[in-house]
């Protein structure tokens, strides 16, 4: 209603000027230039009310939570992050993860933005960065975000897996989630290249009865057998005494594990006896809810996440995790018996990722 009466005053002010004008025969060159004047007054009057605003990527005084800002305190991003019974869900990004015309950031967020009961998680989604470049990003996208200092370690390019930067990071992940422990909170972990489908919370055991929940590579049928192979992308653990402990022994062993990631260094303490020693109550979950390329789940009306792992290289994973989106929405479309008959896409990048 404004930008109308902005517009039919305007005019009519033209018109009655153009009268005067044509009365006291003045110069047309001068009526045009005038007029372009009110046109222009027009245009930035109804621009500036009904264009949305887009925040600069560096302009922070725009975010929604304060924790944006730089040098935010932890505990006043977890206490904005969390559900109400103090549980995150955590996940660790760099440059590499955020770059590109299609990043594994965006995917993952497409995964929350496209799940069944995801999108209000995204309101408990720390994203932790541990660069520059990955910071002003997630507070950009007006993400939960906290800057993780790393003691000068450049973190910022794509890490292979199993390079020696790879190891490092991950160790710097796992020092910074025992700190999230000690402070109270209960988190979910998960990898950038996992993508949301379902929402977790309701295949997850949130009573004390369960102390950690993780993923496997491929299920044995027996979600208390630790002879499953764990993956470290994704889990659910509780904060306490006994979860701390187990922390502090697994980083504790960073330093005599060269060559190992922390993952293979974690089944090594399950192996040992760690988990028992400690009285944890651990649950290892079932593929067919909580899978990835390397077991994929045989039942997508049951999946709940896709991780990449079997896989290589972020483009390669940027490639079959696009496929894996495009499968779902190819699903929400499908009738019951289209549904009988669904299969993934074969994960051809990263399968052909080892090749190089």
């Amino acid at each position: 209603m404004k930008s109308s009466t902005i517009m039919v005053n305007t005019l009519s002010t033209i018109k009655s000027f153009s009268l005067l004008m044509k009365n006291r025969a003045v110069d047309f060159t001068i009526f045009t230039l005038l007029l372009v004047g009110f046109l222009y007054i027009f245009l930035i009057s109804t621009s500036s009310k009904d264009m949305p605003f887009f925040p600069s990527p560096k302009s922070p005084h725009h975010s929604k939570h304060p924790s944006m800002m730089f040098g935010e305190n932890l505990d006043t991003v977890l206490a904005e992050t969390s559900t109400a019974d103090k549980t995150v869900i955590i996940a660790v990004v760099n440059r590499a993860y955020v770059d590109g015309d299609v990043s594994m950031l965006d995917l993952f967020l497409d995964g929350f933005w496209l799940g069944d009961g995801t999108r209000s998680l995204k309101d408990h989604l720390l994203i932790v960065a541990v660069d520059q470049t990955s910071h002003e990003r997630c507070r950009f996208l007006r993400l939960h975000c906290y800057r993780l200092e790393t003691d000068g370690v450049d973190f910022d390019g794509e890490k292979l897996y199993m390079s020696d930067e790879f190891i490092e990071m991950m160790w710097r992940r796992t020092l910074f989630l025992v700190d999230v422990l000690k402070r109270g909170y209960n988190f979910i972990f998960t990898d950038i290249d996992v993508i949301w489908l379902r929402n977790p919370f309701s295949r997850l055991i949130m009573n004390a009865s369960i102390d950690f929940q993780i993923s496997t590579d491929k299920f044995n049928g027996n979600e208390q057998s630790e002879a499953n192979p764990i993956n470290t992308g994704f889990y659910m653990i509780r904060s306490n005494k006994k979860t701390v402990g187990l922390f502090n022994a697994w980083y504790a062993r960073k330093n005599n594990s060269k060559g190992m990631k922390e993952q293979d260094v974690l089944e090594r303490l399950m192996r040992e006896g760690k988990f028992r020693d400690l009285g944890l109550r651990v649950k290892f979950l079932d593929t067919l809810y909580f899978s990835g390329f390397c077991q994929n789940s045989r039942d997508v009306r049951a999946v709940v996440t896709v991780h990449a792992n079997c896989c290589r290289s972020i483009s390669a994973k940027v490639a079959d995790l696009t496929a894996v989106i495009h499968d779902w929405k190819r699903f929400k479309r499908s009738s019951a018996n289209e549904t009988m008959t669904f299969g993934w896409s074969k994960h051809v990048a990263c399968i052909n990722s080892w090749k190089n």
